[in-house]
């Protein structure tokens, strides 16, 4: 896989087009003032920890006696959660949050930015061909700073819908995050279990 295949693999499975319903359902319960900033904030905390993941993450997990299905299986759960709070809004928008109050590092930079996937994809590349971490690095900032690029233009897309919209695009990518989550969790499990078969 050359860099440009990476780098696009990399943005498919970021999903900033899919994101934006939520990062904006999270950004308009913060002060106006305060949201370039949150997002910036939460957007290189995820770079943080994807470029963690690439160099180190198969070594954390090893310390750790875990397996990259635990990653996908805590994933689905998480996003399952914030799922239901976008299908049936409760005070505090998707993440139970206070009028005012700040994501940090859950759920923006993890799991919709960084999330299972994209950990487990690049603790991948990593492993099939450790030689070449010049060139994953390169694909991850593209990706990542593709994805930047359109959640910071967010308010655009959000003029263009309305509140209405919003919300409308909100419950619907509710019901697609509710798919993704289950299947997300069903494929941990399952690489669990042929896992565990295979070393029996």
């Amino acid at each position: 896989m050359d860099i440009f295949s990476a780098a696009v693999m990399l943005f498919l499975i970021m999903d900033p087009l899919g994101n934006l319903p939520i990062f904006a359902s999270i950004l308009r319960h913060i002060d106006p003032k305060k949201r370039r900033r949150v997002l910036i904030r939460e957007l290189l905390f995820a770079l943080g920890i994807m470029l963690l993941f690439l160099f180190a993450g198969e070594a954390i997990l090893n310390f750790l006696n875990l397996r990259s299905e635990s990653v996908s299986i805590a994933g689905g759960i998480i996003l399952f959660l914030i799922a239901i709070r976008m299908i049936f809004p409760q005070p505090g928008g998707v993440v139970g949050l206070a009028a005012g109050e700040e994501p940090f590092i859950v759920p923006m930079a993890i799991p919709l930015m960084a999330g299972p996937s994209v950990l487990a994809a690049l603790i991948l590349l990593a492993h099939t061909d450790s030689t070449r971490m010049v060139d994953w690095t390169i694909a991850l900032l593209a990706a990542w700073g593709a994805s930047a690029v359109i959640l910071l233009f967010y308010k655009v897309f959000t003029k263009l819908l309305g509140e209405k919209g919003l919300t409308a695009v909100e419950r619907l990518m509710g019901m697609v995050l509710v798919m993704i989550s289950v299947q997300m969790f069903l494929d941990g499990v399952a690489n669990y279990i042929a896992h565990t078969g295979q070393v029996n």
